[in-house]
């Protein structure tokens, strides 16, 4: 009879096991998120003010000047390239025409 006990309180012991840790797991999400509220609602607090405000402006200004001047570094990369292209060309056509001037 012991030996069909067994398996039974092993399989007790592991069910155990795994909900104390999901307990403790479960405690830490609710840490987390009674932190996350309170921060939600420092920044809601924040938000209204007349600085926060003034700082979210400057932040999405800053954003909106990298995306301009990423672009800007790409027309000017563009522009490197074909004008490298073209000097290539250029030095190819004057050494073709020295080349045909010696004959």
């Amino acid at each position: 009879m012991s030996d069909s006990v067994r398996p039974e309180v092993a399989a007790f012991r592991e069910l155990e096991t795994l909900v104390r840790h999901l307990g403790d797991e479960l405690a830490g999400f609710r840490r987390r998120a009674l932190l996350a509220e309170a921060r939600v609602r420092e920044v809601e607090v924040q938000g209204s003010a007349p600085e926060a405000l003034e700082h979210r402006a400057l932040a999405d200004r800053v954003t909106q000047l990298e995306h301009e001047n990423a672009a800007l570094k790409g027309r000017i990369d563009a522009a490197t390239a074909r004008t490298r292209q073209m000097l290539d060309r250029v030095r190819f056509i004057r050494q073709q025409a020295q080349a045909g001037a010696e004959k």
